[in-house]
């Protein structure tokens, strides 16, 4: 491709050591973007994060020094750039505000992604605690609209690594092999993707025309699935009938209720997929959102299918 190289978008990670965030940043780096990484020296000097320091060495990752709570380092570091991408934590969701001051100060940034990578806040049945830290994702999507930054919002669903080792068996370290505990009815289908694939869509989508101040959905048909589904191709996987336990929607409540942190976040997000069927209860109607495989039937993106076969 002449001169596609220097075509590309340099983008700057801020969170990119947390949990999705390193994904994205070695997506990038892959990619060929030019790819900076807002860091602080306690990080970089921290000895639990050497491993993946040095694999962004490795992929030629430019570290940026500077911290979400310095105005004066987030502005250095995002004239550096073209895109901001941010995978902060939930416990600095509403700290964003800072990362949009500083992208007005600098006037230069294309395409802002605010920390999203679940469900679409805008279009969810969200009971507390999920339901106030989608109300602060929701006020930072407004904040970024009523400033005019250009945005892509990422609802990548659930992270298959995350969920699909133990079939989403809250607690669990392994998939089930004798019952399985199934949250409501167990017929809204939810959707799980692997993280590398969604780190793979987000950057594809970056210089994207199609994904301006637009909702990118990844919702692969092959990767949405209800619970019953998933247990059932488990199931054929193990060649084994599992003892499937439903916990009505009642019982869900009162579980959430009585939860402390952070299982009563985790279970209340659960209710929002199992109970609600947040994934895909709706159409994503053009004027607000595309959709990943859509856009990139080129992906080769694991399937929920191909996923479970290494717990076999």
């Amino acid at each position: 491709m002449a001169g596609g190289s220097n075509m590309m978008s340099k983008i700057l990670l801020i969170g990119g050591t947390g949990y999705i965030g390193k994904f994205i940043v070695e997506a990038s780096a892959k990619a060929g973007h030019p790819t900076f990484l807002l860091i602080r020296e306690s990080t970089l000097s921290n000895p639990t994060k050497s491993s993946i320091i040095n694999k962004f060495k490795d992929l030629s990752v430019n570290f940026v020094l500077g911290d979400l709570y310095d105005h004066q380092s987030l502005v250095k570091a995002i004239k550096q750039v073209d895109v901001v991408i941010s995978t902060v934590a939930r416990s600095h969701l509403s700290d964003q505000d800072k990362i949009i001051s500083a992208i007005k100060e600098a006037g230069n940034v294309k395409r802002f992604f605010p920390s999203e990578f679940g469900n679409d806040v805008d279009r969810s049945h969200a009971v507390e605690p999920a339901k106030s830290a989608y109300a602060v994702k929701a006020r930072i999507r407004r904040s970024i609209e009523s400033e005019g930054i250009p945005y892509t919002y990422v609802s990548s669903n659930y992270f298959a690594g995350y969920f699909l080792p133990s079939l989403s068996q809250h607690g669990a370290s392994a998939p089930p092999r004798d019952k399985v505990v199934i949250l409501g009815d167990g017929n809204p289908k939810a959707v799980f993707n692997k993280e590398e694939d969604i780190a793979t869509y987000t950057i594809k989508s970056v210089d994207d025309p199609r994904t301006l101040n637009k909702i990118l959905y990844i919702r692969p048909q092959g990767n949405a699935l209800s619970f019953n589904d998933l247990v059932s191709l488990w199931e054929k996987k193990i060649g084994k009938t599992l003892e499937r336990i439903y916990v009505p929607k009642e019982q869900l409540l009162k579980q959430i209720q009585e939860s402390s942190p952070p299982l009563n976040m985790m279970l209340s997000i659960a209710h929002c997929v199992y109970i609600k069927g947040d994934h895909t209860n709706f159409e994503i109607d053009p004027t607000f959102g595309v959709e990943a495989t859509t856009l990139y039937p080129d992906v080769k993106y694991t399937t929920v299918d191909e996923f479970l076969n290494q717990f076999v």
